[in-house]
Parts: C-alpha cells; structure tokens; sequence
C-alpha cells in the first residue's frame, strides 16, 4: 500500500510537503522517535537521526528496522555539543524535531542530575547547534503534559498556565521550555527560525519496553506469567497512541514552515476529554481483552505523582485543525494487536506501517 497526498490531507497535512525534506530527529531509537523516524520514511523524508543506542532491549528501532530508512544515523550523547554540532552540519536539515530526552518519573528521582542534564542541557545544546546551522528553518522541542504546573483540577492546561514540576523530571521538562522560549525570543526571531514546544499526554502503542510504564509493565507481566503490581490505580491521566501527537508534531512542522513566527510557541496534542482515564480502567480495559491480565494495587508512598492531569487541545484543534482520531479502546486494542504480533514473530514493521495507514484513513475521533 502505498501514501498518496490524499491520506495525508485527511489529516490537514500537505501530501508533497515531507518528499525528500531533510529532517533531523533526536532520540530517534527511542520509542516515539521510532515510530516518528518510520513514518517520516514512509512520506519521503530524508531523516538524519541523533541519539544514544536504543535504550531496552527489545525495542522498537532495531525489530523494526528503522536504521535502515535513515539517511543518516549517529550514535551520540544530547549533552555532546560539538558532536551533535557536526551531525546536524553534516545532515543540513529543514527541520528539527528534538526528542532526545531522560523520560521517566520514577528514574528521575534515582537519578536527579542525569536527569536535569540530559533535558536541561540537552536543550540547550540543541538550541546552540541550531544556531550554527543556517539550514535550519523550523525546530519543534518535544517536552511533556507534567511541564505544567500541577494543580490536581478537573479540567484541562491550557498553553498559558503556569509551569512547574514537583518531580524532578517534570521540573526538567519545564525548564526545557523556559529554555525554548528565551531562545526563540533572544535569538531565533531574528533570524527567521520558527521554534515551537509540543505537549502530549501518556502515550501507548506497540514497540515500548521501558521501565515503569503502564502498558510495557503489564505485558512484561504477561509473558513472566506474573501478577502486576500498580501503584496509583485511581490516577488519571490523558492516554493516547502514539501516533496521535506524532501527528500533531507533523502537522505543526508543516504550518510553521509555512507560517513562521506567528505559529511558534507552545501546543498542546492530547486526547478528547473522555480519554482522561484512571490506571484502573485501563487495566480493566486490558483484562476484559487479555484474560491473563492479573493485578493488584501497591501502595507507594516513596515518590510523588500527580493523581489528575488533562490537556486542553483547544488551541491546536482551532488554530490547526487537529483532532484526536482514536479513542483510547481503539489505541488499547491497537497496542494489544501489535505485541500479539511480535510475541508470535511476525513482521512488526509491516504491522506498524499499517497501523499508521489506518490512523490516516481513520475518521476523527
């Protein structure tokens, strides 16, 4: 099956604009940058990527084989400047999108300053190799629903609330986009780069092995023939596959490209309100589908995590046209189908290059 420029339309997305735009990905063996890198090859793109070696094994970027769609590939640490420098001389790209990052709650409070100086000065050194490189015309910095400041409410951030983070990844996160902004206004609208920060909720899909994460840890479960232990059952969070705020990435990319300043700042792409749900429901989701599905809660009084967290996609819905298109039974099921498929062998690039098609070819949620 092939991507026509109608596919990608549905989406509000221009279907001739990613063929052979040279774009260049950070943290692309991780596993959005996975799924972000694969389908950015299926468009046409040519995709230069930046990052250390895939972080678990299994992952998504070696049984799919992503390394071999990139246009080029380098194995190097965010906070290496003068080698993240080189890459992106050597790849000359269009774009950027950055999301090369320590990304876990729980392994931040372990590991405080890897963590800060992986996504403090990691996008610092992102944003200094930016400006050595005039190729460069939109970059969109990959942060995180917890840059918010937490107030525990019921309805949903907005991109004008106040940042913070009481954990330390979330206080990275936030200062990563303190960081954006005071380089775009410092140095980047003079020089014509359109710099932006995008958002997403928890994201699910096939292909992620990390560590103390919802659906990785019920499958690890699974297959250990083990009962999972869960430590927050009733927090709410805002699910969605992961191809839900890749798409937003993209599409954002495109309109920034176009439209320059005016469209930079901060965008949130999170689910549909109904898809804020607690821990429980998606477990019981899980189990309803899975029989083998087993756990049990665990109470954890050792490090903080936010019981209520939603977005507001207001801006993104109005100002971009943006829709969720799965709701979260659909991305469960999606993500159910994907690890069936793997645990039996088969060709999980296929399916995931399917997937995809079906997002596209999806109506709006």
């Amino acid at each position: 099956m092939e991507l026509g420029s109608g596919s990608l339309e549905s989406l509000g997305m221009n279907g001739e604009f990613w063929s052979q735009r040279r774009v260049f990905v950070t943290g692309h063996t991780g596993f959005k940058g996975s799924w972000l890198s694969l389908w950015l090859q299926e468009v046409g793109a040519k995709v230069h990527g930046f990052a250390m070696p895939p972080p678990t094994e299994p992952n998504l970027f070696t049984v799919a084989g992503i390394q071999a769609g990139m246009a080029g590939h380098t194995v190097g640490d965010i906070r290496d400047l003068a080698l993240l420098t080189d890459a992106m001389r050597s790849a000359r790209p269009e774009i950027v999108l950055h999301l090369a990052a320590q990304p876990l709650v729980r392994y931040s409070y372990a590991n405080p300053l890897e963590t800060h100086s992986v996504n403090v000065l990691g996008t610092v050194n992102l944003m200094e190799a930016m400006r050595a490189v005039e190729t460069v015309r939109v970059a969109i910095n990959v942060t995180t629903d917890k840059c918010y400041e937490n107030r525990e409410w019921f309805w949903g951030y907005r991109e004008n609330e106040p940042l913070g983070g009481r954990d330390p990844y979330s206080s990275s996160k936030a200062c990563s986009e303190l960081i954006t902004a005071s380089y775009r206004d410092s140095f980047f609208d003079a020089s014509g780069l359109s710099v932006s920060t995008a958002r997403a909720g928890n994201v699910v899909g096939g292909g992620d092995w990390a560590v103390d994460r919802l659906l990785p840890d019920v499958f690890r479960a699974v297959l250990n023939g083990q009962v999972l232990k869960v430590r927050h059952p009733e927090a709410t969070r805002p699910w969605q596959h992961v191809l839900e705020p890749l798409s937003g990435y993209l599409l954002l990319a495109e309109r920034m490209y176009a439209g320059g300043r005016p469209v930079a700042g901060a965008w949130n792409f999170g689910p549909r309100n109904e898809d804020a749900r607690s821990v429980r429901w998606v477990l019981d989701y899980l189990s309803s589908k899975l029989p083998s599905v087993k756990w049990s809660p665990l109470e954890d009084n050792q490090s903080h995590e936010a019981n209520y967290l939603k977005l507001d996609i207001s801006k993104a819905s109005v100002q971009l046209g943006w829709e969720p298109r799965w709701h979260l039974a659909c991305a469960l099921d999606k993500t159910l189908e994907w690890y069936t498929a793997w645990s039996r062998g088969l060709d999980v690039r296929a399916l995931s290059l399917a997937q995809i098609h079906a997002y596209q070819s999806a109506d709006l949620g």
